[in-house]
């Protein structure tokens, strides 16, 4: 697991538990596979095949956690919104592109909104967004400098696939790859303020994390004057 460097104490060695070198520890969850190798997925599109980006992302970490402990570098893994998320970012090793433009003046009259469900089992909710073929279609996007690889405990995975009446993960990797966002920036960027609303309703896909006020209200700021291509 990810070390706490405030436990650290620099006057010992470290010793890193060798099973770490070989395992998986990160596993992509079902929920991201809809990310992969599909057109019509609103938001981050990896074409790559599953099982070799994942051996890419055990295989960065394990880099990452070697610096870490070594060094004392900043954590391999980031904290993130809750105990049971964190955020693993990495170069860009794909094709992906950002898929997220700021609003101008001369852009805005493309903005469209509809009623969108990430699944099959959660209700759809209002989103803007620009329409991917209004704006020269997919080649023309950036591809993306990071992916940010959005990850949620084991045991949170299992709760959320209980709420929602699904076969819970059985794989004993202690982080599930949940999400990836392809973006320029090596840090954290505000999720949608409907995505914070649902995370307060697990039983409609979200974490079951109570609502934050402030959270909210930045991310309202950071997604007024941008919205999805999608």
């Amino acid at each position: 697991m990810a070390v706490n460097q405030s436990h650290l104490d620099a006057t010992f060695p470290i010793v890193v538990d060798a099973s770490m070198a070989t395992s998986s520890f990160l596993k992509l969850d079902r929920f991201v596979l809809r990310q992969f190798n599909n057109p019509a997925h609103s938001g981050t599109r990896i074409f790559f095949e599953p099982q070799l980006f994942e051996d890419k992302l055990n295989e960065y970490y394990r880099e990452r956690l070697a610096l870490e402990l070594e060094f004392r570098d900043k954590p391999a893994l980031v904290q993130g919104y809750a105990d049971f998320c964190k955020h693993l970012f990495i170069p860009n090793f794909t094709n992906a592109r950002v898929s997220v433009w700021k609003i101008t003046p001369e852009n805005e009259i493309l903005l469209r909104t509809k009623y969108d469900a990430r699944t099959e089992k959660e209700v759809p909710v209002l989103i803007r967004y620009f329409p991917l073929e209004k704006i020269g279609g997919y080649e023309s996007l950036p591809v993306a400098r990071y992916l940010d690889i959005i990850l949620y405990s084991r045991e949170q995975c299992i709760k959320e696939a209980l709420a929602m009446a699904e076969k819970p993960p059985e794989d004993p990797a202690p982080w599930r790859v949940v999400s990836i966002k392809a973006q320029d920036e090596p840090y954290e960027t505000p999720m949608q303020p409907i995505t914070i609303m649902r995370n307060a309703i697990l039983t409609e896909g979200g974490s079951s994390v109570p609502f934050d006020r402030q959270l909210y209200l930045q991310a309202v700021e950071f997604w007024s004057s941008r919205a999805i291509v999608m």
